[in-house]
């Protein structure tokens, strides 16, 4: 698969082909392994980053060790912007789920270019006020969803529209996203396999069977 180029993202596909190709030269490239760390809470920032290929956890992590994970980026997603407007640490920890190619971008070559296509900036408060909803969505998810609901919700967004579908993430991973331990999220899958909703295949891929029901269940 080729991987994406950086006017791929939703964030710089509105810069003109001048801008792209600029932002292009400066990039640098950055490969990692599975669990290899891009960045930690509280970390100082210089810049942001592209997935090329690949898959990210944004998370955060509780003094006690725990960790909720916050998001799964795959390629074409960006990543590392909060600081950019502010000017404060790293929000949260990011790490590669498995081998992955990341353009990192300089804070101070985006300034350059949004000074020039101010434009930009647009598509920046998109961004973030996709990230926003999320976390409304997110919020709104623990308050009125069960475990079920919420494991539901989850490998819906896993899916897309395709009806076979790799869950990308450890048993442990997933029970962070959907905040609940490992135990009651493998009872939901277990449960939803039982009801002929989903039918498991092989090394953590399962097919969507009936996405009616599965689609009702991610709202009550």
């Amino acid at each position: 698969m080729v991987a994406p180029t950086l006017g791929s993202s939703d964030l710089l596909s509105v810069l003109p082909e001048a801008a792209l190709h600029r932002l292009d030269r400066v990039a640098a490239s950055r490969n990692l392994r599975r669990g290899e760390t891009i960045f930690r809470q509280g970390d100082e920032a210089a810049e942001l980053f592209v997935v090329r290929t690949g898959q990210v956890a944004i998370a955060n992590s509780a003094p006690d060790g725990r960790e909720s994970l916050l998001a799964r980026l795959e390629p074409g997603s960006i990543f590392g912007e909060l600081p950019l407007f502010d000017g404060h640490p790293r929000s949260a920890d990011a790490r590669a789920l498995e081998p992955t190619q990341l353009s990192v971008l300089p804070y101070d070559e985006i300034r350059k270019v949004i000074d020039e296509e101010p434009g930009l900036l647009w598509a920046l408060l998109g961004l973030l006020a996709q990230r926003l909803r999320a976390a409304d969505e997110a919020l709104a998810d623990a308050a009125f969803l069960d475990v079920a609901g919420r494991t539901a919700k989850r490998l819906l967004d896993m899916a897309g529209d395709s009806e076979e579908f790799s869950i990308g993430v450890t048993q442990e991973e997933l029970a962070s996203m959907v905040g609940a331990s490992r135990e009651r999220v493998n009872r939901a899958l277990a449960g939803f396999a039982r009801l002929g909703w989903i039918l498991a295949l092989d090394r953590g891929r399962y097919r969507m069977v009936d996405r009616a029901a599965m689609e009702r269940r991610a709202t009550s």
